[in-house]
């Protein structure tokens, strides 16, 4: 099983190609969708990266992917620039989920 990246940044792309993990680097909605086209066709791909900004400016695309599929698993990643959620992004989802304030 192999991972694949989709950057929108030649960075995360460069350090993840340093790790051994294959990526492409995109940066418009249509590019994006054959990209994505390419890794369901493969089915060594078991994990598919995304980085964070695929969500915020795709949200539509990103999560019916997450959605409709088993496998491959898509998984959003910050980017060099770092996350864009709140600080306490986890702790006020737990609290959301289970109704508790931690």
């Amino acid at each position: 099983m192999k991972m694949f990246l989709i950057s929108d940044n030649i960075d995360t792309y460069t350090g993840m190609r340093l790790a051994g993990v294959e990526g492409v680097v995109v940066h418009e909605r249509q590019e994006l969708k054959d990209a994505l086209d390419k890794v369901l066709a493969d089915k060594e791909i078991g994990i598919v990266l995304l980085t964070e900004k695929f969500g915020r400016d795709f949200p539509d695309l990103v999560n019916d992917l997450k959605l409709s599929y088993k496998t491959p698993l898509f998984v959003e990643i910050p980017d060099r620039h770092g996350t864009g959620r709140k600080p306490n992004f986890i702790t006020d989802y737990v609290n959301e989920a289970i109704g508790l304030k931690l």
